[in-house]
C-alpha cells in the first residue's frame, strides 16, 4: 500500500448535512449513520452542555428555568458558534466511534446557497475546531443533485428544490456549478408554526412544538 492510500484509509470521510431542524451524518462505507435534531440543552448556571440531539429534543418544553434549549442554527446558518462547535464535535466523535481510524476525519459540510463569506467561514471554522483534519463546504442543492446522480456536469439546466427546516434552496445547476439560485427563509419550521397557529385559531387549543 502506497503512502497516499495509507492516509486515505487511515482517516474517516464524513459528510454532514447541517440543518436547522435536523442534522444528518454520512460515514463513507456505512451510509447515513446519524440523524438527530439540531438541538442542544445548556445549563445556564454552569455553561455546560447537558444534552445534544435526540436527547435534547426530548427535553423541549420540559426543562427547569436554568436549562436553556438552543437551536444553534437559524435559517440554515450558525447563530451560536460555540454551541454549534460542541454539537459538531459530538456528531463527528459519534461517527468516528463506529469505525475507528488512526487520524482525524476529513469532513464535508453542506451549506445553503447565498450565504455570506462570514457565514461560510463560521461553518468551516466550527468543523475544524470540532476535530476535522480537513473541512470542505458544498452548496446543499449541488450535494442533493450529486446524491441522486443528476447530470450536473452537462451543459443543460438541472433544477433542484431542497426544502429543509429553516430554508428552501432553489438552484439551477449546469456545467458543474450553480448558475442561478434563490434561498428562501420559508420551509418546514414555518409550516409547523402555521399549523400550530391554525389549531389555536380554529380549535382554541394550545399545543407545544413537540406535539
Amino acid at each position: 500500500m502506497g503512502l497516499k492510500n495509507f492516509f486515505k484509509f487511515a482517516s474517516n470521510h464524513i459528510g454532514i448535512d447541517l440543518g436547522t431542524a435536523n442534522t444528518l451524518v454520512y460515514l463513507k462505507g456505512h451510509g447515513i449513520v446519524i440523524n438527530e435534531p439540531s438541538v442542544v440543552v445548556v445549563n445556564q448556571k454552569t455553561g455546560r452542555i447537558v444534552a445534544i440531539g435526540a436527547e435534547a429534543k426530548q427535553m423541549l418544553g420540559r426543562t427547569p428555568a436554568h436549562l436553556k434549549t438552543i437551536r444553534p442554527l437559524v435559517d440554515g446558518v450558525i447563530s451560536d458558534y460555540e454551541v454549534t462547535e460542541e454539537m459538531l464535535a459530538y456528531l463527528i466523535n459519534k461517527a468516528n466511534q463506529m469505525d475507528k481510524k488512526l487520524f482525524r476525519p476529513k469532513v464535508v459540510v453542506g451549506i445553503p446557497t447565498g450565504v455570506t463569506n462570514v457565514e461560510a467561514r463560521a461553518v468551516y471554522d466550527a468543523a475544524r475546531a470540532a476535530g476535522a483534519s480537513q473541512a470542505y463546504l458544498i452548496e446543499e442543492p449541488v450535494a442533493g443533485a450529486l446524491g441522486v446522480r443528476l447530470p450536473i456536469k452537462d451543459a443543460i439546466g438541472t433544477v433542484v428544490v431542497d426544502i429543509g427546516g429553516g430554508t428552501t434552496d432553489i438552484a439551477v445547476i449546469a456545467s458543474g456549478g450553480v448558475v442561478r439560485s434563490k434561498n428562501l427563509r420559508i420551509a418546514g419550521d414555518k409550516l409547523n408554526t402555521d399549523v400550530l397557529q391554525f389549531i389555536r385559531d380554529e380549535f382554541k387549543l394550545i399545543v407545544g412544538e413537540k406535539t
